[in-house]
């Protein structure tokens, strides 16, 4: 039986002074009872917005153009805002994205949970508060009425997805669409939130349309892929063989890009130290070393909180050394005490030999001649009122570094490095996209010439397609400029793709450390073994 049958579907936005634009482009698909359905693509390949169409939730200036969209075999295509309403929640549960932005930050959880069912008609608040407890149970929360009784911002960012997922099945939907689900969260965390997925369709004969821009969760959970590109399917089939033998470019592009999936893994160059054996034999080969690093926080009423405790390890240069482990497992911590961003309360920080954990004022500011640090989300560290040219070259202002005509043209040279064009030095951020922002903060730290480039989850927030063009940059510049990286990251699959040697952290603390392929062929500690297993798509691949 179809659950779900998608027929023709248009899909079109207010564009000012054009009309509209049609960005959904005559799509067509099914899904099945208690099956699971990836709709896969990068960003704009309009695979959210064909979710958001169904249930009547596209946003200011969206509108179905045509099609049917037949739930159980009822055409709801043209109904509007109200009968939609009635479908929401009671047929058809919807999983979003940002666990952030779709809790309300000021109401508790319990009340945000029991709405759903109060608008659905259960009025009987005692019911109701059983019912809450039950489905926040259910969804895998320790202590549900305590729970209930918290904020969003007390939760972490599984336990608020649990929360979005507890919403969405509280009144045993036929179909849940689960809208990019994970794609926040670190990979032990995703796999538990999956699981859940995977274990609410067994038991309640639950359809799942997953939306996902990772080929690799979709190989491990769905029965079937439709690709989309652009607004249209290039190709959809079986999981299994749509995998075996991708039929369009675009799909062998997002195969190859997929760091899990790739058929051949792309391994990183051999590091300079290997190619040059005059650098090996150099008194301090070793851009930085940190021994017994530890910092704590301060919390109310209670022992301060060690976020590093004791942490030690080496980066030759010219390499690229990951510190991998979930959220909170003191791995950016680290990488503020490297850049100096934050003070260590013990320990020594040493780079090129020389020991930094103690340097303040003009001698802290000048380390940052050789330092710089790429942060995760480039659109909140790039000022969205400067132009890009005034973004890159504001290091070279800050150190005077040049004439006023050798920093426009050192700026250029840098913009060009990183393969932008050049018509983007007039732009802001707001005007580029995700990858282009990254590239920009590429090209800004690396204006100064620093020797080592700490990258704090750079490519985690990218499409697996623009990631792995942001990974073959950092590659070449790497092998162009010499280098030294220390890389951030709770995604295994990258860092068996970029780094030579590799630090697992959790709690705080380093559990195992070496050869990134020695750490991935036979991982020593349970933790780094639990950390690979959860890798999607790797049963995929052989290691």
């Amino acid at each position: 039986m179809t659950v779900l049958e998608v027929d023709g579907l248009r899909v079109s936005y207010a564009a000012p002074r054009h009309g509209r634009r049609e960005v959904v482009h005559d799509v067509s698909f099914g899904v099945g009872d208690g099956e699971v359905l990836a709709v896969v693509g990068e960003s704009g390949s309009g695979k959210s917005t064909t979710a958001h169409a169904l249930v009547g939730l596209l946003p200011e200036g969206g509108r179905v153009d045509a099609g049917a969209v037949r739930l159980e075999g009822l055409d709801i295509a043209g109904w509007g805002p109200r009968r939609l309403r009635s479908v929401r929640g009671a047929h058809v549960g919807l999983v979003p994205q940002d666990p952030g932005a779709s809790l309300d930050p000021v109401r508790p959880i319990g009340v945000q949970v029991a709405e759903i069912l109060r608008v659905h008609g259960a009025r009987d608040r005692r019911t109701n508060t059983a019912r809450v407890l039950e489905l926040l149970e259910r969804v895998g929360l320790d202590d549900p009425a305590l729970r209930a009784r918290q904020y969003p911002h007390e939760l972490s960012g599984g336990m608020r997805q649990r929360v979005l997922i507890a919403i969405a099945v509280a009144l045993r939907p036929r179909l849940i669409i689960a809208d990019e689900p994970t794609s926040a969260l670190d990979a032990t965390v995703q796999r538990r939130i999956l699981d859940l997925l995977d274990d609410l369709r067994r038991e309640e004969g639950t359809s799942v349309l997953l939306v996902t821009h990772d080929l690799g969760v979709a190989a491990d959970r769905a029965q079937r892929i439709v690709v989309l590109k652009d607004g249209s399917i290039v190709e959809q089939g079986e999981t299994a063989a749509l995998l075996a033998d991708p039929r369009d470019p675009y799909t062998r592009q997002l195969l190859a890009d997929a760091p899990a999936l790739a058929s051949t893994l792309v391994r990183p160059k051999a590091p300079l130290y290997l190619r040059d054996a005059a650098a090996a034999s150099a008194e301090n080969p070793f851009a930085v070393v940190a021994r017994g690093l530890v910092k704590e926080f301060a919390t109310r009423g209670r022992e301060p909180f060690r976020a590093v405790d004791d942490v030690s390890f080496r980066v030759r240069r010219g390499t690229t050394h990951a510190l991998v482990g979930e959220s909170g497992s003191g791995k950016t911590t680290t990488a503020r005490l490297i850049t100096r961003f934050l003070h260590p309360d013990a320990g020594s920080i040493e780079l090129d030999g020389v020991d930094v954990a103690g340097l303040k004022g003009d001698a802290l500011r000048r380390l940052r001649r050789s330092i710089q640090l790429v942060y995760q989300n480039p659109f909140s560290s790039l000022d969205p009122r400067q132009s890009i040219a005034r973004i890159v070259g504001e290091p070279l202002q800050n150190f005077r570094d040049g004439s006023t005509r050798e920093r426009r043209a050192r700026v250029a040279e840098l913009i060009d490095r990183v393969a932008l064009p050049g018509d983007v030095l007039t732009r802001t951020p707001r005007e580029l996209s995700g990858g282009q922002r990254q590239r920009v903060a590429i090209a800004r730290a690396l204006a100064i010439r620093p020797d080592v480039v700490v990258l704090d989850e750079a490519v985690s927030a990218l499409d697996v397609t623009v990631q792995a063009r942001i990974l073959e940059l950092l590659e070449s510049l790497q092998s162009e400029l010499g280098l030294t990286y220390l890389f951030i990251s709770h995604d295994l699959a990258v860092v068996r793709r970029i780094s030579h040697t590799v630090s697992v952290m959790q709690r705080g603390r380093i559990m195992e450390e070496g050869a990134t392929e020695d750490i991935f062929r036979s991982p020593a500690h349970p933790y780094t073994r639990e950390l690979l297993a959860a890798v999607p798509g790797r049963s995929e691949v052989a290691a």
